[in-house]
Formats: C-alpha cells, structure tokens, sequence
C-alpha cells in the first residue's frame, strides 16, 4: 500500500498523483465515490452501492412482515438482554 500527500485547491478540488490515474486508468470526468468513515476518506471507483443494497434489504424485511417499530423493539429487547 502506499500513501500519498494531497493539496486541497480552490473550490476543495484535489488531483489525483499521475502514478495512480495511470495504475488505476483513471479518465478526466470519470465519477468516483467519496466515502466518509468518520474522517477516514475513502476514494472508490465503483459507484456506492449503498442506497441499492438498502433498498434491497428493506423490501426483503417488508416482505417477511418487519417494521422498523419491530426491529427497534427487538434491539431493545436485546439491549437490555446485555445491560
């Protein structure tokens, strides 16, 4: 792994070293996924599947009769279980 130092410019842009564009074929006006992990920054090529795995795993919880009331009565439940 290596590290690399970044300068934020004007208006927060950043540029990306030449090594990593070229190791990664990194295009000018590809989109990227900036994840925020309580400031630990990280930088992903993928497009976030975040909000799509959510949906998915909230129409399955619907579908086997879950509400969101149901699931916090089982956390607390389990909570107190521990405390």
């Amino acid at each position: 792994m290596q590290t690399f130092t970044l300068q934020v410019a004007p208006r927060g842009l950043v540029t990306l070293p030449t090594e990593v564009r070229r190791a990664h074929n990194i295009q000018p006006g590809q989109q990227m996924t900036l994840l925020d992990l309580d400031g630990v920054f990280v930088l992903s090529r993928q497009p976030s599947q975040v909000d799509a795995l959510a949906d998915r795993i909230a129409e399955e919880l619907t579908a086997r009769g879950e509400t969101l009331e149901s699931m916090l009565q089982t956390l607390r439940e389990v909570r107190a279980e521990y405390a």
